[in-house]
């Protein structure tokens, strides 16, 4: 694979949300506004990209039967510092979060990369899945957030440009993050689909 391929794999095509289904809770918690889904993507690409590239450098070191122990611990190591940072300096998106940043700690998404790739390649290929799969989080929080907050607040980013008598209040609510999830994620795969078909047509016509 190359090392382009391992960069924007995460991006749609592996998807960690939309198309792995994995993340599911803070996918649906945070995604009330876009700034907080970006604060919860730019905390958990910061925890993947870091944890990658130091399990890859230490994977020949770490014991296997305490490997799942170790990784846990190099994980939580780096989700309390970035907690400690948006603590510090982004303190209304901390409150925003509230406890989906420690929680970042036992996201199947890091842990699930830590154990399926960085474990078992090289650190900058670590690096680079790391970085894709963040990204591709990110993108799936900021997709589900634009819809939610521009139909239940009448917002985007925090600027108001609906007025609130027109607001559905069901898009800022638990049911409406399940809507709007399923909606995005039958799009997204719809599209991949649509672009696998075009690509295997191409061949055929070659």
């Amino acid at each position: 694979m190359s090392k382009l391929n391992i960069l924007t794999k995460g991006f749609f095509k592996e998807n960690p949300s939309l198309i792995l289904v994995l993340g599911t809770c803070p996918t649906l918690a945070v995604t009330t506004s876009v700034n907080n889904a970006l604060g919860m993507g730019a905390a958990t690409t910061f925890v993947l990209l870091m944890s990658n590239i130091l399990i890859s450098m230490l994977k020949n070191v770490i014991p296997d039967k305490i490997r799942i122990p170790c990784f846990i611990v190099i994980i939580a190591t780096f989700v309390s510092m970035i907690d400690l940072i948006i603590q510090g300096f982004l303190p209304a998106l901390s409150a925003s979060l509230g406890v989906f940043i420690p929680l970042i700690v036992v996201n199947c998404i890091v842990l699930g990369r830590a154990e399926a790739f960085a474990s078992k390649n090289l650190v900058f290929d670590s690096l680079l899945d790391g970085l894709g799969m963040g990204i591709g989080f990110t993108i799936s929080l900021v997709l589900i957030a634009a819809v939610r907050e521009v139909l239940g607040a009448g917002s985007f980013m925090g600027f108001t440009f609906i007025p609130s008598h027109y607001n559905m209040l069901l898009f800022v609510l638990a049911p409406g993050a399940f809507i709007v999830y399923g909606f995005v994620m039958a799009a997204v795969r719809q599209i991949l689909n649509n672009v696998e078909a075009k690509r295997k047509a191409r061949q055929a016509n070659a």
